[in-house]
This record gives structure tokens, sequence and C-alpha cells, in this order.
């Protein structure tokens, strides 16, 4: 698991820089331990899967998906569904498929196990990202708003 850490730093500081309107956690540990902790939780319950991208011997970009047992209650998303929790490509690698490859591979394995059904949240203000996943035939479903503590 933390051969993901520096990734998901990254992915952490480059959500600050295009949602800087937002207050995100400011602490790249505290960040960091939820996070892993979260798919800790997931990968333990059996209910997630991380999928690792190698350049020689490092992981140089990730995908962790949480996969929901049961059909949604508002979206035709199938009788299993998964969420695209998250995707990270090393900066100096970014713009040349590796996200894509990481994509394909995720469809293959979600269609592997009979789940068609995938949900993906952008950061507001990520708007590279956004094209990314419409290219892939997502759209847009819902809003998610947030009321933050200290506002």
């Amino acid at each position: 698991m933390d051969a993901v850490r520096e990734l998901w730093l990254h992915l952490h500081h480059h959500h600050r820089r295009v949602a800087a309107s937002l207050p995100l956690v400011d602490d790249d540990e505290l960040s960091w331990q939820r996070r892993r902790a979260r798919y800790l939780a997931r990968l333990a319950s059996g209910s997630g899967l991380l999928v690792l991208a190698r350049e020689a011997d490092a992981v140089v970009a990730y995908a962790f998906l949480f996969i929901e047992d049961g059909a949604d209650d508002t979206f035709p998303l199938g009788g299993r569904y998964a969420e695209l929790y998250s995707l990270s490509v090393e900066p100096r690698l970014r713009g040349r498929g590796i996200g894509t490859q990481l994509l394909d591979f995720v469809d293959r394995e979600l269609a592997s196990r009979s789940i068609g059904g995938l949900e993906v949240a952008v950061m507001s203000g990520n708007d590279a990202a956004r094209r990314f996943y419409e290219r892939r035939g997502l759209r847009e479903a819902e809003v998610v708003m947030f009321r933050f503590v200290g506002d």
C-alpha cells in the first residue's frame, strides 16, 4: 500500500491547485493516513480493488476502486457497480496514455466480474479530468455539495 503514498500526495496537491477555493486537508501526512486507512478497510472487506502501473520496478500510477454489491437506489448501474475512488499518474508521465491504459484494464477487470456500472467523482475545477472521463463515455449525473466544518 505504501507504494502509492507519493502518487496519492501528487493527486492531493493537484486537487489543491485546481480547487484552490475549497478547504482541502492541508496536512499531507494526515491526508495520506486517512486515505490509506480507507483503502486498507476496503481491501480487507473484499470490496476494494487496487490496480498498479509500473515502469521498471517503480509504481508510476494507480487506480483504486470500491466495488459495491447490490444495485444503486437512484441510478441504473446494474446489480453490482464500481466507484473509481482514486486515479493518479506520476506528474512527469501524465498525458502519455497511462491513465487510459489503467482504465482499459479496469474496464476489462470489471467486465470479468460482470460489473458494468461505474461511478467517478471529479474534483471541482479539475476540467482536464472531467474531459478525460467524458471521452470514456461517462457523463455528469449529480453534483455533490458540502458544508465544511468552520464555514
